[in-house]
């Protein structure tokens, strides 16, 4: 039996376990003959020489990654790093040199003109940097356009289009032209082109990049506020660490076409993989991103003169912290005490002076993608 697929406005979600998106071993190589490459020593080149023995630049090197339903997955990284690259293979905007791609149970890599120009249509929606909304259209038949396409009639169409503008912020502009609208306006246009189709999968790709700071941290707010109420399946590239950490469930770090490091925004954060992600997250305020999980020590009997919850902020927990002298008690989802925090822990990670691996099960659960 299929699971209900989520609307517009609907607090359904589809329960399927099965990935949304499934990439494994994907290669990317610009430049000639680039199938020559893959298996050759050359590989191992640094980017200069291997562009000046071969004429060729590796963008995407052996990537395999899994989106879940609902889930807000971020790709990460400088400029040069391969991120746009990547996300522009899985729907084929890039050929991939090799790899295999799938997205809403269909191989990207083997659909033919017509089944990728309806999986494009109907299945997924990417928000770029530049807008590219057409001027000589007025905001309602920009939002609609992707509707427009697909042939719905206009009148439908329409409604569709003022439904989204609405849930987007801009309703009682339908009528205006973008030349007429801020930055921050015309990119919510843009965000309301790309849910008008309702898509499965939306990806952004740098959508936030050109904006100002204080409309960018509005635009984040608004991802974060859609995804709680739409629970979208997600692709969100950005240069942004902070922009990472306020809207990914999980983050990619990219580095030369590689990925560095996967994990949750607690996992990068607490437990880089390397000198190169420590040195990203250095100047992360760790307690607004670790949780009381990372701070644990075994249950020994002890009676709790407090408990807090496994998933709370240890900045958010510092007057529980300091406020009670006896043991504090953490909670999982199950309301099950899991341990208890260890204050001295607690002040050194929050020094920056630890850097603790998430604990493993059973003492932290996976949290759940749409609750971003």
């Amino acid at each position: 039996m299929t699971a209900p697929t989520p609307t517009v406005g609907s607090e359904q979600v589809d329960t399927s376990d099965a990935p949304v998106i499934e990439a494994r071993d994907v290669w990317k190589i610009f430049g000639p003959h680039p199938e020559r490459l893959l298996g050759s020593d050359d590989l191992d080149l640094p980017r200069a020489e291997l562009h000046a023995k071969t004429g060729n630049t590796i963008a995407s090197r052996d990537v395999s990654f899994d989106v879940a339903r609902g889930e807000v997955f971020v790709i990460m990284g400088l400029s040069g790093s391969g991120k746009s690259t990547l996300v522009r293979c899985i729907t084929r905007l890039v050929e991939p040199t090799s790899g295999t791609i799938s997205m809403c149970g269909q191989d990207v890599l083997r659909a033919d003109a017509r089944s990728l120009r309806q999986l494009r249509r109907t299945k997924v929606a990417m928000v770029f940097q530049h807008f590219g909304l057409f001027p000589h259209r007025t905001v309602i038949d920009n939002a609609a356009y992707g509707l427009e396409v697909q042939r719905v009639p206009k009148q439908t169409r329409h409604e569709r289009a003022r439904e989204i503008l609405g849930i987007v912020g801009l309703a009682g502009v339908e009528s205006s032209y973008p030349d007429q609208l801020s930055g921050g306006m015309q990119q919510r246009v843009g965000l309301a082109r790309a849910l008008a189709v309702d898509p499965e999968v939306l990806i952004f790709d740098e959508a936030f990049s050109a904006l100002d700071p204080l409309i960018r941290r509005e635009m984040q707010d608004e991802v974060a506020r859609l995804q709680a109420r739409l629970h979208k399946t997600v692709v969100f590239v950005t240069h942004d660490l902070d922009e990472a950490l306020k809207i990914g469930d999980r983050i990619a770090i990219m580095k030369d076409g590689r990925f560095v490091q996967v994990g949750t925004p607690a996992e990068i954060v607490g437990a880089p993989a390397d000198d190169y992600v420590a040195e990203f997250v250095r100047d992360v305020p760790r307690g607004k991103v670790l949780t009381a999980a990372f701070a644990l020590q075994p249950h020994a009997g002890e009676t709790p003169e407090s408990v807090v919850n496994q998933d709370a902020r240890l900045g958010e927990l510092l007057p529980v912290i300091f406020g009670v002298q006896g043991p504090i008690g953490v909670v999982g989802s199950d309301d099950q005490l899991v341990g208890i925090l260890d204050r001295r822990m607690v002040v050194h990670i929050l020094a920056g002076r630890e850097q603790h691996n998430v604990p493993e099960e059973p003492t932290l659960e996976p949290s759940t993608p749409a609750a971003s």
